[in-house]
C-alpha cells in the first residue's frame, strides 16, 4: 500500500489550509494555532489530529515531514484595519523559518495577504525571500484569487513556494480552473454558494447596527456576482444579496437605496463562500464572533488544494 506523503500544518487556524492538504492527499502529521476555539472546530472536523494548542515559540521541536505549510497571522499588514509596521505578527515568518530548517521538508508552502507587497512592507517581502532561500530552498512567490479556483469569493493572497534545492525542481503556479474564456468553469456565484439556504437564520448572523465605519465602501454584491473578501470581523462581514443595494452618497459614504430589511452574510454563509464543506461542524460553544473569526481566518481550501497539487511529485 501506498504511503501518503505526510505535512507539518502552522499557524493552521480552524483548518481551511489543512482541509485543501488532505483533499490533495496529505496526511498532517501536526498542526498547531494559539486560538482555543479554532483548535475546537479543528478538532470537530479532523477527529484524529495532532494539534498542539499554544504559541508556536514554545515549541522546540517538530516532527519530520515531507511538506510544512504555514498560514501566519498577517494583520500587520492587511489591507484592512490599521496597519502596523512594527506588529510583532509581521514577524513570525522567523518561527516558521525556524521550523523549516529544522524540519528539512522536501517543500513549503506559505500563504498570507497580498498587502505584503506595499512599498512600505517591501522589507519584509524580502526578508521572507531571503532566510527561505538560504535555508535552502527554490522559492516562488505570486498572488492569486480564490475566485479564479472555484471559490465565490473575491480574495487575493500571496503564495510563497519553495522546493529543496538539492531535489531541482521547480514550481509552477496553477493557471486558473475558473472564469471566462476557453477551458475554464464559470465563475462560482454568491447564489451557487449559498442560494439555497434560509433567507433569515436567527442566531446566526451579526446583529449590530451599520456604523458609519461600515457604511464608508460599498459592501454589498449582486447573487450572481463574487462576494467581496470574508473578514473576521463580525460587524465588518459584507451584506447579503437579500438586502438593499448601496448608493455612494459621497466620498467614504455609502447609504441604502431604500428602507428594506438588511443584513450581513451569517457565519455559515461565510463558510460557503470560504469554500467549505457542507459537512464542516462549527461547535456550538464560544460567540458567535469567534465563529466568525475562525472562519474569516481561514484559507480556502480549493484555493490551497490547487497550489499543494501543482508541486512536483518530489514525494
Amino acid at each position: 500500500m501506498e504511503t501518503m506523503p505526510t505535512a507539518v500544518s502552522l499557524f493552521s487556524g480552524c483548518g481551511g489550509s489543512d482541509y485543501g492538504l488532505m483533499q490533495a492527499g496529505f496526511d498532517v502529521v501536526m498542526a498547531n494555532d494559539v486560538l482555543p476555539y479554532a483548535r475546537d472546530v479543528y478538532a470537530a472536523n479532523f477527529h484524529d489530529s495532532n494539534y498542539i494548542l499554544g504559541d508556536i515559540q514554545e515549541i522546540r521541536r517538530f516532527p519530520s515531514a515531507d511538506l510544512l505549510v504555514g498560514c501566519y497571522p498577517c494583520q500587520g499588514f492587511s489591507q484592512g484595519g490599521i496597519r502596523k509596521p512594527s506588529d510583532i505578527r509581521n514577524y513570525l515568518y522567523r518561527e516558521f523559518d525556524r521550523a523549516l530548517r529544522q524540519i528539512r521538508p522536501k517543500a513549503f508552502v506559505v500563504e498570507n495577504v497580498s498587502g505584503m507587497l506595499r512599498a512600505d512592507y517591501e522589507h519584509l517581502f524580502r526578508a521572507q525571500l531571503t532566510r527561505f532561500r538560504t535555508a535552502g530552498y527554490r522559492v516562488t512567490s505570486s498572488i492569486l484569487n480564490a475566485e479564479d479556483f472555484g471559490v465565490a469569493q473575491e480574495r487575493r493572497r500571496l503564495f510563497f513556494v519553495g522546493i529543496r534545492s538539492d531535489l531541482d525542481v521547480r514550481y509552477r503556479f496553477p493557471g486558473p480552473t475558473h472564469g471566462i474564456g476557453e477551458n475554464l468553469l464559470p465563475f462560482r456565484s454568491i447564489r451557487d454558494a449559498i442560494g439555497d439556504l434560509p433567507t433569515w437564520p436567527e442566531g446566526e448572523f451579526h446583529t449590530e447596527p451599520f456604523h458609519w465605519y461600515y457604511m464608508s465602501r460599498n459592501r454589498y454584491r449582486d447573487w450572481m456576482e463574487q462576494a467581496p473578501t470574508v473578514v473576521a470581523t463580525a460587524r465588518h462581514v459584507s451584506l447579503h444579496p437579500l438586502s438593499p443595494c448601496l448608493v455612494r452618497m459621497g466620498p467614504d459614504h455609502w447609504a441604502f437605496s431604500s428602507n428594506e430589511p438588511a443584513r450581513r452574510f451569517s457565519y455559515r454563509e461565510c463558510a460557503r463562500l470560504q469554500g467549505f464543506p457542507d459537512s464542516w461542524r462549527m461547535p456550538e460553544t464560544f460567540p458567535l464572533k469567534e465563529k466568525y473569526k475562525v472562519i474569516g481566518n481561514a484559507v480556502p481550501p480549493p484555493l490551497f488544494e490547487s497550489v499543494v497539487r501543482a508541486i512536483p511529485p518530489v514525494w
